[in-house]
């Protein structure tokens, strides 16, 4: 079993930061490729972040309202391989 880290994407042209809306997930929840982990909204849109790999969620890496930097860690899988 692996280790994958999934960084808040650049979510818009100028964007240096979003506020965490909403987890879809939950520690220890397993996720197909493509799901919706949570929800950020920029000033601009509210926009769906989903999962690049299959896997079991570890650890999320903030709370809802909490305001988090492009580039940071949001989500930890373990994954298999």
């Amino acid at each position: 079993m692996g280790e994958y880290v999934i960084k808040l994407p650049d979510v818009g042209e100028g964007v240096a930061e979003a506020e965490l809306v909403e987890w879809q997930v939950k520690v220890g929840d397993l996720v197909r490729e493509d799901a919706v982990l949570a929800a950020v909204m920029t000033d601009k849109a509210t926009v769906e972040i989903p999962s690049p790999v299959d896997g079991e969620i570890v650890w999320l890496g903030a709370e809802i309202g909490d305001t988090v930097a492009i580039g940071s860690p949001i989500v930890r899988l373990k994954v298999a391989g």
